[in-house]
């Protein structure tokens, strides 16, 4: 099993930047993709960003390609998304997701583990 937990969520005025963490127990990071999926009110969950095993490959939804960053540090067990020049649109809850695989995905359904989310709020 593998816990997940988000942070550094809040509110920013559009234009702004945060950076998401989401800190992992239960098993070594080196072994799992990762990604960051988000959900605004009413809508269906959202693909990010999804980060390799080995931290050297990344794939972005178009919607934040350019401004979003995923990185992670295996050592430390934590995922980031640098988050700049943020826009009302990206208001959502972002979850932090994991699975046993050495490439990426884009799928939610690939995703095996969770975190509960953390609120992102961008204020026009």
């Amino acid at each position: 099993q593998v816990q997940l937990v988000e942070s550094g969520g809040g509110l920013v005025q559009a234009g702004g930047s945060l950076r998401l963490s989401c800190a992992a127990s239960g098993r070594t990071l080196s072994s799992l993709a990762m990604g960051w999926f988000r959900q605004a009110p009413g809508k269906e969950r959202e693909f990010v960003a999804v980060i390799n095993s080995s931290g050297r490959g990344a794939a972005y939804g178009d919607s934040v390609k350019g401004r979003f960053t995923i990185s992670r540090d295996n050592a430390k067990n934590t995922l980031f998304l640098q988050m700049n020049s943020l826009k009302f649109e990206d208001t959502a809850v972002y979850y932090c997701a994991a699975f046993p695989y050495v490439g990426t995905s884009r799928e939610a359904r690939d995703y095996d583990y969770w975190g509960q989310g953390t609120q992102v709020t961008v204020s026009s």
